[in-house]
């Protein structure tokens, strides 16, 4: 059985998640791909992973695939976690996670309706999504408020766990968005005020081709492996939320092969893709909260020490802004109330990390500008640094 190391992992990951300054490009289109989908529960994060690798970093450089050419697409998908991919591979990811998370999203609400007792039912929903989607294609695009205001059907109040202590009333306005957008029907179009904004505009979208699940799992798990491995079922299960038996499915399709790691233990990587990659140039990185490249594992011992979770993980199991040297995540950092990138390390690296991690924080701070940075899940170091 082929041996892959610990430090073939971190060139690996180094080489394909185009964090070396040599291998920057100047296509988001190309930093999703390669990276398969960028975490954007925060919508800073995605401005934040892609500029990382860019030779370029410039809001307008993402903005233009995110609404004008549209080949950036946001999916609830993976984890039920709101993803970017590419519009290439959407349709795989539509069809082996945002499809079943779609379902899920409608019976979740049309239990809630019939909660109610007010005789709210599934066709008031497709009525009411109808109406919803009419009233958005007259517009163009248009807030949740102002789709709202629209359809007076929005403006219905029900009340959710009736009976239970955590009883509430809830608007449905914002449940019937997320339902269409989970289906594909709806998209994510340009914020209310920054890039670093998440009060979206809506705006109707075009069907993507129907695929079928066992097909795009295998290919999605193929793309994965390209991206991260060697990795282990439990990152593959991990990663996606599928169950066990639909990850091994998909390893065999693609023939997936077994190699040894420096621990002792066995993991995958797409067929073939065993040769020895040699080291790029020194390099540094500092990363935003809830990085492809620190959340693609449920195992990130290869690149993360078990004594630094603490302080860079919240209790939700979410990693914050990261500071990397060489493929290892070396410490945190933050933005200052005065814009400034603030950064800390938790292990000696040396002064040529030193001024590496400088000169990477000066070159976050000239493309960020006058903008402020919040991350959506906030770190005890993150926490520190910005106080």
């Amino acid at each position: 059985m082929h041996h892959i190391s610990d430090e073939q992992r971190r060139i690996r990951l180094a080489r394909r998640h185009l964090l070396t300054p040599a291998l920057r490009t100047d296509s988001p289109v190309a930093v999703a791909d390669a990276v398969v989908a960028l975490h954007a529960t925060d919508a800073a994060t995605v401005f934040l992973s892609v500029c990382a690798r860019l030779r370029t970093p410039n809001v307008a450089a993402v903005e233009k695939p995110l609404y004008e050419d549209v080949s950036l697409v946001r999916l609830l998908s993976m984890r039920n976690t709101l993803f970017t991919v590419s519009e290439a591979l959407a349709p795989q990811v539509e069809a082996s996670n945002a499809r079943a998370v779609a379902a899920k999203e409608r019976r979740t609400f049309l239990k809630h309706l019939a909660e109610d007792g007010k005789g709210l039912d599934e066709r008031w929903l497709n009525d009411t999504e109808e109406a919803a989607l009419a009233a958005l294609t007259a517009r163009g695009t248009a807030t949740g408020s102002e789709l709202s205001a629209a359809v007076p059907a929005l403006r219905t109040k029900i009340t959710v766990f009736p009976g239970k202590k955590y009883e509430a009333e809830q608007g449905v306005a914002s449940r019937v968005i997320r339902v269409l957008a989970a289906e594909g029907r709806i998209r994510r179009d340009r914020p209310r005020g920054s890039w670093t904004s998440s009060q979206f505009r809506w705006t109707a979208a075009e069907p993507r081709p129907v695929l079928a699940t066992a097909e795009a799992q295998a290919e999605l798990a193929l793309r994965w492996l390209r991206s991260y491995g060697p990795a282990s079922e439990a990152d593959l299960k991990w990663w996606t939320g599928w169950g066990l038996g639909q990850v091994r499915k998909a390893l065999a399709a693609v023939e997936a092969e077994e190699v040894r790691l420096d621990d002792g233990s066995t993991a995958w990587v797409a067929p073939g893709d065993t040769a020895f990659e040699p080291a790029p140039e020194p390099w540094a990185a500092l990363l935003p909260a809830l990085d492809p490249s620190a959340m693609g594992w449920a195992d990130r011992g290869f690149h993360l020490a078990a004594e630094h979770r603490a302080a860079l993980f919240d209790r939700s199991g979410n990693i914050g802004p990261t500071v990397w040297w060489n493929g290892r995540i070396v410490g945190g950092w933050a933005q200052h109330a005065n814009g400034e990138p603030v950064w800390r390390l938790l292990t000696d690296t040396g002064l040529d990390a030193t001024a590496a991690i400088e000169e990477e924080a000066s070159r976050l701070a000239g493309w960020v500008g006058e903008a402020r940075i919040t991350p959506r899940f906030r770190t005890p170091l993150e926490r520190e640094l910005t106080t």
